[in-house]
């Protein structure tokens, strides 16, 4: 079973053609950055679109079982997520209608200070906001994941032990490996996965060591040490893939509609434009080269599996429902 995290594609039949080819199961895609309600409706409505164009590639994902019919059906169970609280604007009542709608995951941030916390680029962290809390309660309550993955550290912490239910950074690597500000240190990653939650690894540059020269052998050693010392069982991928998407689209992504200025990151993620993939990942059908190099740093067969796909089913599985009373 292969199970991506994360991904932001610009899509098109070329890419889920790939994603068959590459036997990858069920994705996470972010169909949100900074679009409030309508606009997120209108992107809904999209893939409802592909959806019925593409019926024999890909089909709309809400619980773990979608990804059992997927697989069975030769197809990728597609589930969707937000890189931001936009599209509930400042209404928590809007956290129940987009689960219904189909959103399973959402950002607290996405960078910025939000209405519900802050994000990794701010100065301060206060943490969760009073908001904040109650969209967590409202979130665990119908089955919407907390994501912290562009979160900063204070306001992480204290999600994992607000959550009632376990929570994911979906799209990330140690800040020990890669001292990026998007990666996540020691006492981050232990909040979250001590509370049963999930870390993604993810294959974007800039979180990479050595960018996008970063080897296959050094990702594949960053995981296999991190599971030696998080347990393997909260670890998977979360490829934060943008394939064939416009170098515009990493503006959208930094400025949105808060500056009009161009925030183009710190150190390695100043550049504009996307970064190139690593050699060994250029697209969908590049999972095989991690198992690979998973096994290849000492993992068995079980550990693989568990990463590349086995531990998000659980997670899926548990997380995507109604909280149960009790």
């Amino acid at each position: 079973m292969r199970i991506d995290g994360l991904q932001y594609a610009n899509w098109s039949e070329k890419i889920f053609r790939q994603m068959r080819e590459g036997g990858v199961d069920a994705v996470h895609v972010t169909i949100s950055y900074h679009e409030n309600f309508r606009e997120t409706v209108l992107n809904f409505e999209a893939w409802n679109r592909w959806f019925e164009q593409f019926p024999h590639l890909i089909m709309k994902g809400t619980t773990a079982s979608d990804i059992d019919t997927a697989r069975a059906t030769g197809r990728t169970a597609i589930f969707f997520g937000f890189q931001n609280p936009s599209p509930i604007e400042d209404d928590i009542g809007l956290v129940e209608i987009v689960h219904t709608l189909g959103a399973r995951f959402m950002q607290l941030t996405y960078n910025n200070q939000s209405l519900l916390a802050t994000g990794c680029y701010e100065d301060e962290d206060p943490g969760i906001t009073r908001m904040g809390r109650q969209v967590i309660k409202e979130m665990n309550r119908v089955g919407l994941v907390v994501d912290m993955s562009h979160s900063a550290d204070r306001s992480t912490i204290e999600a994992a032990e607000i959550s009632e239910r376990p929570i994911a950074i979906t799209h990330a690597n140690p800040h020990e490996w890669h001292p990026a500000r998007r990666n996540k240190r020691s006492d981050v990653i232990r909040a979250v996965t001590e509370n049963g939650g999930m870390l993604g690894f993810s294959l974007y540059p800039h979180h990479l060591k050595d960018g996008s020269d970063c080897t296959l052998q050094s990702f594949c050693e960053a995981i296999a040490r991190t599971a030696d010392t998080y347990g393997i069982d909260h670890l998977g991928i979360g490829s934060d893939l943008c394939q064939d998407q416009p170098d515009s689209v990493v503006e959208w992504m930094r400025v949105g509609r808060w500056s009009k200025e161009i925030d183009y990151g710190e150190g390695s993620a100043a550049a504009p434009g996307f970064p190139p993939m690593p050699s060994w990942f250029q697209d969908n059908r590049d999972f095989g080269n991690i198992e690979a190099g998973l096994r290849k740093v000492g993992m068995n067969d079980e550990d693989v599996a568990k990463v590349m796909g086995g531990n998000w089913y659980r997670f899926f599985r548990d997380n995507f429902g109604p909280l149960k009373d009790g």
